[in-house]
C-alpha cells in the first residue's frame, strides 16, 4: 500500500504523527529521554503500512528519530539546566566517550539487519525496565559513578547502544546515573543534555550510510524521512518544556515507575512484532 498515494490514510498518518510527537515531547521532558523511545516504534509501524520493506524499516525510523531528537533533546535539556539538574562536569568528561560510541552504533547499525536493529532496542528497553521496577533500593549499586576508564567506557556504551535504537540516550542514562546514587531529577537532567550529544552526529551518520539505499519512502534523506520529522518535531518541542515541569513535580518514586512501565510496554510490543515476523518467515 502506498500511503502517499491514499488521500485518507495520509491525514490519519498526519494526525498520527502530530500525536506521537505531542506525546514524544512529554516523554522527553519528563524522563530525559529525547523521545526516541515512543518515535522508533511508532515509526516503525507507520513504514510497515507504507510497505517499505522489513530489512530497511528499523534503519529509517532509527535515522528518523534520531534527526527528530535534536531539537526536542536541545529544548528539553535547556529547560532541566535552568534548573540546574544538568551535571555539567560530567557531560564534558562524557563528550569524547560518547561521540566514540556514536561513531561505532553508527558503522554497526549500517550493516545489521533490520530485525536485529528491533531485537537491540527491545531487549535493552526490557532489561531496564525490568530493572527499575525492582525498587529503589535495589538500584542504588554504587555511592557514585566510578573511576576512569570505566566511567568513559560507560559512556562509550550509551553512545552505541543508543545510536543503534534511535534514542536520545536517556533509558540508559537515567538508569545508569539512579543506580550511582544520583537525585532522579539530576539524573533525567543530564540525560536530556546527553541526548544532544548522541543525536547530532548520529543523525548525521544514518544520512550518510542510507544514501543509494532501494525501498526507502518518499523524501527520505539517507535513513531520514523529512516528512517524518516536519510532522513531529513541531508538537515534541512544544510538549518538552511542560514536561520538564512536570519532572520537577511528580515524586522521585512516581517518576521512576512511570519510566519503567513505558518502557516494558514498548519493548513487550516489539518482542511481539518480531515472534510475529519469525513465524512468518
Amino acid at each position: 500500500m502506498d500511503i502517499l498515494n491514499e488521500p485518507l490514510l495520509l491525514i490519519f498518518w498526519a494526525l498520527a504523527m502530530l500525536g506521537v510527537g505531542a506525546f514524544a515531547g512529554l516523554i522527553a521532558g519528563l524522563l530525559g529521554v529525547g523521545g526516541g523511545i515512543v518515535i522508533v516504534p511508532a515509526l516503525y509501524h507507520v513504514l510497515a503500512l507504507m510497505d517499505v520493506g522489513e530489512a530497511i524499516r528499523m534503519h529509517v525510523a532509527v535515522g528518523s528519530s534520531l534527526a527528530i531528537i535534536i531539537p526536542t533533546s536541545i529544548i528539553s535539556a535547556r529547560s532541566h539546566y535552568r534548573r540546574e539538574a544538568v551535571d555539567l562536569p560530567l557531560l564534558k568528561r562524557w563528550v569524547a566517550p560518547l561521540l566514540g560510541g556514536v561513531v561505532i552504533g553508527t558503522v554497526v547499525a549500517a550493516y545489521l539487519n533490520g530485525n536485529i536493529l528491533a531485537a537491540v532496542f527491545a531487549v535493552v528497553a526490557l532489561l531496564v525496565s525490568l530493572r527499575m521496577l525492582r525498587g529503589e533500593n535495589t538500584l542504588n549499586l554504587a555511592e557514585s559513578l566510578p573511576g576512569e576508564p570505566l566511567r568513559s567506557l560507560l559512556g562509550s556504551f550509551i553512545g552505541m547502544i543508543s545510536t543503534m535504537m534511535g534514542i536520545g540516550g536517556g533509558t540508559l542514562t537515567v538508569p545508569l546515573l539512579s543506580a550511582c546514587n544520583y537525585p532522579i531529577r539530576r539524573a533525567v537532567g543530564t540525560a536530556a543534555a546527553v541526548g544532544i550529544v548522541i543525536a547530532i552526529p548520529g543523525a548525521i551518520g544514518f544520512l550518510i550510510s542510507g544514501q543509494g539505499v532501494e525501498g526507502r519512502p518518499p523524501l527520505t534523506i539517507g535513513y531520514v524521512n523529512l516528512v517524518a520529522f516536519c510532522l513531529i518535531v513541531p508538537t515534541t518541542t512544544l510538549l518538552a518544556p511542560y514536561g520538564a515541569r512536570l519532572a520537577h513535580t511528580i515524586k522521585p518514586g512516581k517518576l521512576k515507575i512511570a519510566f519503567a512501565l513505558f518502557l516494558l510496554a514498548t519493548s513487550l510490543r516489539l518482542f511481539y512484532d518480531l515472534f510475529t515476523a519469525f513465524q512468518a518467515g
